[in-house]
């Protein structure tokens, strides 16, 4: 359509127009050609455990139910009824025989199928229940990781996701030898564009002023260990729109190092497992609860943030819902569990140091863009000494804005449709 904005107006390579956050029709675009055609996050596996076990979210601006059928199986269907269109589940969770429209009645199994019309020989034989089943998307699954996409000529998941898989092999590792579960979230909306929240996640440049009410709330060890901008840290561009913030290069690999001491904090926790867990398993959970040492993004709405998962959902141009959601060991000791959620409360949750300043700048961002015309938002820290790695990802320091320019090109990729220009090192 001609009335349809041009993204290549909005983007260049180290700056973007400050309209990329406010401009209506462009967001509109980027509902459809991003989150229609492109790999979203809709859940975890542990989620939705056992056969009949469902949750209600949102791919995009559409609602959708995952649920798991009789036979194991994952579906992501849209929460419309085929008949007057009415959602036919409400519940944000739980678990079913099968999704029932409260309007008219239809019913439907947990794979979609139509299974049921009341009062059926209304329809005569003008009712064909086999072609009116919930609308599935496509679903796919990486590492307990349920995505889903409304578009079945895209390639893989797992060709989406890329070099970015050996970086959740690593964040998995935070189940500490058990699988990694979710133990409830807390969500928010602020009001500013879903890409301001994008960026947030590989931005160290932030860390040491947006949060410094917090590192002033931890003991020195902790604020030693966090002091990581200008270390050795770096930022990588993993393709596709993803990439990786390694902060705290020694906490990389969970399993590795694990003769290193205990921190302080973590001391009193580790006599406790001590009294069940050999020494060696001790350390690894002890690992376990203090998180991975990076921040992974994966395009376009999912970070996989230390220590917890981050989910982002576009509600309008300037209003975004992002959900954290805490991960623990299933199977792993209680003591162990709620010792990681005392952490994510401590920086995640909304009574917690971290969240409150993240969503006060991200606020900042978006009235600040509406602030004259024609004025660039820069991306281009770190661009002077970024380098290109044997397998070609970019990558420069922890602080770089590498993060950022990988995730526009591949906004600038979706949009267009055309492929990413060849980036030089």
């Amino acid at each position: 359509m001609s009335d349809q904005p041009d993204p290549r107006r909005f983007l260049e390579t180290d700056r973007a127009d400050g309209s990329i956050y406010n401009d209506p029709a462009l967001f509109d675009l980027e509902m459809d050609r991003i989150f229609m055609h492109n790999w979203i996050w809709v859940a975890h596996r542990s989620e939705i455990p056992e056969p009949g076990d469902f949750i209600t979210t949102f791919v995009g601006p559409h609602p959708v139910i995952v649920s798991r059928d009789r036979k194991g199986a994952v579906h992501v269907m849209l929460n419309r009824c085929r008949h007057r269109a009415a959602t036919v589940c409400e519940q944000h969770k739980g678990n079913t025989a099968s999704f029932v429209c409260p309007y008219h009645g239809w019913a439907y199994g947990l794979d979609g199928a139509l299974r049921g019309v009341p009062h059926q020989n209304g329809y005569g034989q003008d009712l064909d229940k086999a072609s009116l089943p919930l609308v599935n998307l496509r679903v796919e699954e990486y590492q307990g990781l349920i995505f889903a996409t409304f578009d079945h000529a895209i390639p893989d998941l797992d060709s989406w996701l890329g070099a970015a898989k050996p970086w959740i092999d690593l964040f998995m590792k935070q189940g500490a030898g058990w699988p990694v579960k979710t133990m409830g979230e807390h969500k928010f909306t602020f009001p500013g564009n879903w890409k301001i929240q994008l960026e947030n996640t590989t931005d160290a440049y932030h860390f040491p002023i947006v949060h410094k009410s917090f590192l002033d709330s931890v003991d020195q060890e902790t604020q030693d260990i966090l002091n990581f901008v200008g270390g050795t840290g770096f930022v990588e561009d993993l393709g596709h729109g993803h990439s990786v913030m390694v902060m705290i290069p020694e906490l990389v690999d969970l399993d590795e190092n694990l003769d290193a001491p205990i921190p302080e904090r973590f001391l009193e926790l580790a006599d406790q497992l001590a009294e069940t867990y050999p020494p060696e398993k001790v350390r690894q959970i002890i690992r376990a609860v203090g998180g991975s040492g990076f921040n992974l993004n994966l395009f376009p709405n999912l970070a996989c943030s230390m220590a917890f998962f981050r989910v982002l959902r576009p509600l309008g141009v300037a209003q975004t819902e992002i959900r954290h959601i805490a991960i623990g060991m299933d199977g792993g000791p209680d003591i162990a569990n709620q010792a990681r959620l005392r952490l994510h409360e401590h920086f995640q949750g909304p009574m917690g140091f971290g969240t409150p300043d993240d969503a006060e700048a991200w606020d900042r961002v978006h009235r600040g863009a509406l602030a004259g015309r024609d004025i660039p938002i820069l991306l281009n820290r770190g661009l002077a000494h970024e380098e290109k790695r044997a397998d070609g990802n970019l990558y420069s320091d922890v602080s770089a804005e590498t993060g950022m320019r990988a995730a526009y090109r591949q906004w600038l990729v979706a949009m267009t449709g055309e492929p990413a220009e060849e980036t030089v090192a």
